[in-house]
C-alpha cells in the first residue's frame, strides 16, 4: 500500500493536474485515476497510443482530428502535433531506428516519422485502412493490418515495404510473440484468430471462437501460453490456450472494448470499453481468472495505453458535450 500512495503522489505532483479520483478506493486494489492531461482542440474519435521509452513520451492517434498529439510523460503536457494525417489509427515506434510509423485509415497510407525531429522521412502506400501497427524487436520491422485482409511489414531504414501476408478479412488488433515466431491476429469478420509464422510469412493456423464474436482487442501472457481476447459481441474476455487455440476461461466485460492490456507484474487485465468503464481482471493461475471490479471512465472511452514500467494506465476520452478531450491517468494498484 505504501508503495501505491508514493506513485499516487509523485504522479500527482510531477503533472500538476486537476486529480479527479474514480469510484476505487486506495484499499480496493483495482486502478485509481491521479491526473488528466487535457487534449485541447482535439475533436473526434481518440484511437490507439504509441511509446517511446526512451524519451518517455506518449503519441495519441486523434483519428478524428488527422492528428498525433505527442505527450511529455515527465511533464504530463501535450508538446507537439503531427497534423494534416488521414485519420491516424495505429501508431508503434523503433528505438533502433528512432522512426515512428503512423497509420492512416482513410488513404490507407503509413507515414514514417524521424523520431527527433518528427518529420516525415518516408510514405508507404497500403491502399486502404491502414490500422494497427505492432514493432518487432526480433526483425526490427514494423506489422501493419491493413484493407480488406492483409498484414504488412516495413523497414523502418530503408521506409519499404517487405512483407505481405493475406488474412481472409480486416485485421484488428495482433500480437506477436517476443519468445516465438508467431504473430496472433484478431480478424473479426471471418471470426477467428489467425496464426501467422512472421519467418515463413505464411498462415499456419485458425482459431475459431465459440460463444461470441467482435473480436477486436489482443494481448498475450507468453510465460503462460494464453491469448486474451476481447469480444464485443457480446461483452467477454475470451482466454484461449496459444497452442491448441481451445477457450480455458469466458468472463464479462465492459461493452464496445478495443484495448486490452495484461500486467504480468500484477497478474492483471485491464480492459478498457467505449460503455465507459475499465474491467479488472485478476490471474490466479493459467486457467482461472476473476473479474476483480470496475473503475468508472466516460462514455466512447474505448482505448487506452498501459506502460508497466511505471504501473500507470492511460485512458483516452474523447471530446463529447461539456467532457474535453483527455487523457485520464491511472495508477495500477500492486497485488496485495
Amino acid at each position: 500500500m505504501q508503495r501505491l500512495l508514493s506513485l499516487v503522489f509523485a504522479t500527482v505532483l510531477v503533472f500538476g493536474a486537476d486529480t479527479q479520483r474514480s469510484s476505487a478506493r486506495p484499499d480496493s486494489n483495482l486502478p485509481i485515476q491521479v491526473a488528466t492531461i487535457p487534449l485541447n482542440s482535439v475533436e473526434g474519435r481518440i484511437d490507439h497510443f504509441g511509446f517511446d521509452a526512451t524519451s518517455k513520451r506518449l503519441f495519441v492517434a486523434a483519428l478524428g482530428n488527422d492528428s498525433v498529439e505527442v505527450v511529455d510523460l515527465a511533464t504530463g503536457t501535450v508538446t507537439q502535433h503531427i497534423k494534416n494525417l488521414r485519420a491516424p489509427q495505429g501508431i508503434s515506434f523503433s528505438p533502433e531506428f528512432n522512426r515512428l510509423a503512423v497509420a492512416n485509415d482513410q488513404d490507407g497510407s503509413v507515414r514514417l516519422y524521424d523520431g527527433t525531429s518528427l518529420r516525415q522521412v518516408a510514405r508507404i502506400d497500403l491502399k486502404d485502412d491502414a490500422d494497427n501497427v505492432r514493432y518487432d524487436t526480433a526483425s526490427r520491422h514494423f506489422w501493419v493490418g491493413y484493407g480488406s485482409g492483409g498484414l504488412a511489414g516495413i523497414d523502418p531504414a530503408s521506409g519499404k515495404q517487405i512483407a505481405d501476408v493475406k488474412l481472409d478479412a480486416h485485421p484488428e488488433s495482433f500480437q506477436l510473440e517476443t519468445r516465438g515466431k508467431r504473430i496472433f491476429v484478431n480478424v473479426p469478420g471471418a471470426g477467428h484468430v489467425a496464426v501467422i509464422d512472421r519467418q515463413t510469412e505464411r498462415l499456419i493456423a485458425k482459431f475459431a471462437l465459440a460463444g461470441a464474436s467482435a473480436n477486436f482487442p489482443m494481448a498475450l501472457d507468453e510465460a503462460d501460453h494464453r491469448l486474451f481476447i476481447g469480444c464485443r459481441i457480446p461483452a467477454k474476455l475470451l482466454v484461449l490456450d496459444m497452442e491448441t487455440g481451445k477457450a480455458v476461461a469466458t468472463l464479462d466485460i465492459v461493452g464496445d472494448t478495443d484495448d486490452l492490456f495484461y500486467d504480468p507484474a500484477n497478474k492483471r487485465i485491464y480492459v478498457s470499453g467505449g460503455e465507459g468503464r475499465i474491467t479488472v481482471i485478476g490471474q490466479t493461475n493459467a486457467n482461472v481468472y476473476n473479474v476483480l471490479g470496475e473503475v468508472a471512465t466516460a462514455p466512447v472511452a474505448r482505448t487506452s495505453f498501459f506502460v508497466p514500467e511505471i504501473e500507470t494506465l492511460y485512458v483516452a476520452v474523447p471530446h463529447r458535450g461539456k467532457q474535453k478531450a483527455e487523457l485520464r491517468v491511472f495508477a495500477v494498484a500492486p497485488a496485495k
